[in-house]
């Protein structure tokens, strides 16, 4: 993959502004962060494929051309949101604690910082949790998730060579249990509710009595 193909599509941060329109009433006017807002809403409540541009331009609240006029069509957006999500996930990888330290106690970081990117980033992660590879963006985001997946991988095998995780767990079946257990919670977790602040340490607590050595 070529630098140029891993580049993150510029769209900035999402921001909305309001304008005046006919006879001053007050009209939405969005720039193409904020488009990509509502088209990752759109994607996950009806699914990518199911999605057209009259679809996201009709949730906006704009016309097609208007639509158009920031970006390039539906899939521009696709890659643009999945990139954010991957973005946040990779960057875990980077910190100084996901890379230094006994390989269990980084487990530990990486699993709770993966809860705090998602719990940031929820439509964001969600979408790329529900993609299966239809178009060439969704594959290309399904070998990046593969990427990130082996990490976590290797490092239960770390773990589990020097004896910091249970050794009648098979350290393949252990990182698919953690990956599934984090992967899940886009399906029941809801902002603001009771528990969400203790959410990152409550699941790292929950999956690691299940793989840490026994006394």
């Amino acid at each position: 993959m070529t630098a140029a193909e891993d580049a993150p599509v510029a769209l900035g941060r999402p921001r909305t502004r309001r304008a005046r329109g006919e006879a001053g009433a007050r009209r939405p006017v969005y720039d193409a962060a904020s488009l990509l807002e509502v088209a990752v809403a759109e994607f996950n409540a009806r699914g990518y494929d199911a999605t057209s541009m009259e679809d996201l331009s009709r949730a906006a609240g704009i016309t097609k051309s208007s639509f158009y006029h920031h970006v390039s069509g539906k899939e521009d957006l696709l890659r643009a949101a999945l990139q954010r999500a991957l973005d946040g996930l990779f960057a875990v990888l980077e910190e100084r604690h996901a890379r230094t330290g006994r390989p269990v106690d980084r487990l530990r970081y990486i699993v709770r910082r993966q809860v705090e990117v998602l719990q940031a980033e929820l439509p964001y992660v969600t979408l790329l949790l529900r993609v299966r590879g239809n178009t060439e963006t969704e594959r290309w985001a399904l070998d990046r998730r593969r990427t990130f997946d082996a990490a976590i991988a290797d490092l239960v095998r770390e773990a589990s060579a020097a004896g910091q995780v249970r050794g009648d767990v098979e350290p393949s079946v252990a990182a698919k249990l953690l990956s599934g257990t984090v992967n899940s919670i886009v399906e029941w977790y809801r902002p603001g509710r009771p528990g969400a602040e203790a959410l990152p340490e409550d699941v790292v607590r929950s999956v690691f009595e299940g793989v840490l050595p026994r006394e």
